[in-house]
């Protein structure tokens, strides 16, 4: 038996020694940031793998031994680029905050007249507010180039920018954590609306389902904030109908927008997989023959195999938005036999 990491192509990086470097984590806590550092040199029993050191994470609480680390060649990025023209950020942003002395990926969900922007965390549910330089948008580094490249992404802005409107705003405090009525913008109220009939997604956070998602149809309005809605897979006990719930709102979302997968899927991309009647998200850890997929689930530490027909780009559903997240950035370690 011998374990292998994966890849998605023949590309490997270059990395020497003193190279600056941005490095990622998939630790519980970490993931989704970046912390910027310098290779010490490059392992000679495996030629992926890297000694980096970090600029502003310690050994210890003491501060006075920089932290180093042997990574993956996955955890490793060059610098971004600066950008050559200055970008107006707006609602909708897919940007990295520098916060706790790295970069954390989000998306921008309010702006606010004092030129302060909301990011929304998804990793970890949190949504706090920035000032317009601890910003900047995300790009991924992929096979040695900045998707998209910086060119094509500042042309993008332009092109939006000049069609953008004025905002909403309120004000709040650098680095302050939102209060419930302040983390949510004034979004259109159409956007957010569930009416009667309406075909939507639920999840629940009973125990062995939390993070699923399963189809389901708007029944009525069952008070504030909730509604009773019928599952379109589940039954109730005897098997005689379909099952009916009553369901918060912010457990429900309206059905994803078909997305037509052309070239398939690549190691590491995110997904939801069709699984026991409903939705879980999950990582490709291996591209199988006759368009099929092995899917890692870091929540039950599993690997399942999933034709194609059976999977879907993950998103998600951030104030009345779909946001497609960034690539995950795990090494994922295969068996073989």
């Amino acid at each position: 038996m011998s374990k292998s990491k994966t890849s998605s192509s023949s590309w490997l990086p270059q990395f020497n020694p003193g190279d600056r470097v941005e490095i990622s984590s998939d630790e519980p806590g970490f993931r989704g940031s970046w912390f910027a550092g310098t290779v010490i040199r490059r392992e000679a029993k495996n030629p992926n793998r890297y000694v980096v050191e970090y600029d502003k994470l310690y050994e210890d609480e003491s501060g006075e031994k920089l932290l180093q680390e042997t990574v993956d060649w996955v955890e490793l990025r060059p610098p971004p680029p600066a950008e050559k023209k200055k970008v107006q950020l707006k609602f909708g942003d897919e940007v990295e905050a520098f916060h706790s002395d790295g970069w954390w990926e989000g998306a921008i969900t309010a702006e606010h007249a004092d030129g302060k922007f909301a990011v929304f965390f998804r990793s970890s549910k949190e949504q706090i507010v920035f000032e317009e330089k601890e910003l900047r948008l995300r790009r991924e580094w992929v096979e040695g180039k900045w998707e998209p490249p910086f060119e094509q992404r500042q042309r993008e802005k332009e092109v939006s920018n000049a069609k953008s409107q004025g905002t909403n705003s309120t004000k709040v405090g650098k680095g302050e954590k939102l209060s419930e009525p302040e983390a949510k913008p004034n979004l259109p109220e159409e956007v957010v609306k569930f009416t009667q009939g309406m075909q939507v997604e639920v999840t629940t956070d009973d125990e062995g389902f939390k993070g699923a998602w399963f189809a389901a149809t708007i029944i009525e309005p069952s008070g504030e904030d909730q509604f009773l809605i019928e599952y379109k897979t589940l039954t109730n006990d005897d098997d005689t109908e379909f099952l009916r719930e009553e369901i918060r709102t912010c457990h429900i979302r309206p059905c994803p927008p078909e997305t037509i997968i052309v070239d398939g899927f690549k190691v590491m991309d995110e997904v939801d997989a069709y699984y026991n009647e409903c939705w879980w998200v999950g990582v490709i850890a291996k591209v199988l023959i006759n368009c099929k997929y092995m899917v890692y689930f870091k929540d039950t530490d599993e690997k399942i195999t999933f034709k194609q027909a059976d999977l879907r780009p993950h998103q998600d559903w951030l104030y009345g938005k779909w946001v497609v997240p960034s690539k995950v950035r795990i090494f994922v370690l295969l068996t073989y036999y």
